[in-house]
C-alpha cells in the first residue's frame, strides 16, 4: 500500500511526467486539488474514486483533514495518488503530507511536477534567468497570515528575478515594500494569469504600476529586468497546448 504525492504541473496533460501518467492510470483513489486540469483528470483510471479536496475562498478543507483522509485511504487501498497542482514541494504542502503519512506508518513517495514558478513565466516568453539581466531566482509566496508574511523590503535585489506565487491580492503592498527597500519603481513586472491554458493572459508594466495591473488569480508575478522580455517562440509553444 502506497500513497504517491504527484505533481500535476501547470495544466496540460502532456506536460506531466511519464511516471505520473502511469500512476494515474493505475490508481484506485485520486485525491486532487481544485486547479488540476480536466485534461490531467482524464488520465485517471476510470474505475478509480476521485476526491476533490481543493481549497476555495470561503470553503476550504483544512490541511489536518486532508492529512487524515490520506492516512485513512492509505490504509484501505493499494495505490492512492494525491494529485497536486505544480510541484508538491513548491508551496504545495507536500512536505507536511509526506511527514503525516510516514508518521502514521504509511508508505509514501513523492514525484515532481513542473512548478508554475518556472513554467508560467516560460509560457509568457520570460526566461527567469538571462545572462546580463538576472544572476538568480528568488521564489516566494505573496500569501501568509499577518506576522508570518515575507518581508519584501529585504528582497529589493536588482540582480535577481523575483517570482511571486499567490500574490495577486497583495500586489499593491508588495510593490510598496519593494520600493521602500530601494528597488527602482521603473523595474519591469509581468503577471502571467492561467498559464498554459486557452485563458492565458499576460499583463506587463513597471513596479510602480503593479497595484493597478488588471490581474486575477491564479497568476504568477515576475519582477525584474527579465519581465520585460517576450521571447515569441515560447509564447507559440504555450498557444499550441491550448
Amino acid at each position: 500500500m502506497t500513497v504517491y504525492l504527484l505533481g500535476a504541473g501547470p495544466g496540460p496533460a502532456d506536460l506531466l511526467t511519464l511516471r505520473a501518467a502511469r500512476l494515474l492510470a493505475e490508481a484506485s483513489v485520486v485525491v486532487h486539488d481544485r486547479l488540476v486540469s480536466p485534461d490531467v483528470l482524464a488520465l485517471v483510471n476510470p474505475a478509480a474514486e476521485l476526491i476533490d479536496v481543493g481549497k476555495r475562498p470561503g470553503c476550504s478543507n483544512s490541511q489536518a483533514l486532508i492529512n487524515d483522509l490520506l492516512i485513512s485511504l492509505g490504509r484501505e487501498h493499494a495505490q492512492v495518488v494525491r494529485l497536486k497542482g505544480g510541484d508538491p514541494f513548491v508551496f504545495g504542502r507536500g512536505g507536511e503530507e509526506l511527514i503525516a503519512l510516514r508518521d502514521a506508518g504509511i508508505d509514501a513517495s513523492v514525484l515532481p511536477g513542473l512548478s508554475s514558478a518556472l513554467s508560467a513565466p516560460m509560457a509568457a516568453g520570460i526566461p527567469v534567468t538571462h545572462r546580463g539581466l538576472s544572476q538568480g531566482i528568488m521564489v516566494v509566496t505573496g500569501h501568509g497570515e499577518a506576522g508570518a508574511r515575507v518581508d519584501f523590503t529585504t528582497l529589493a535585489l536588482a540582480n535577481l528575478s523575483l517570482v511571486i506565487l499567490m500574490g495577486v491580492a497583495r500586489r499593491a503592498s508588495i510593490a510598496e515594500e519593494l520600493m521602500s527597500g530601494g528597488l527602482d519603481p521603473s523595474t519591469p513586472v509581468a503577471a502571467v494569469q492561467s498559464a498554459w491554458s486557452e485563458e492565458q493572459q499576460v499583463s506587463r508594466g513597471e513596479l510602480s504600476e503593479l497595484g493597478q495591473l488588471d490581474i486575477a488569480s491564479p497568476a504568477v508575478i515576475v519582477i525584474g529586468p527579465v519581465a520585460a522580455l517576450e521571447l515569441g517562440i515560447v509564447t507559440e509553444i504555450a498557444a499550441s497546448y491550448a
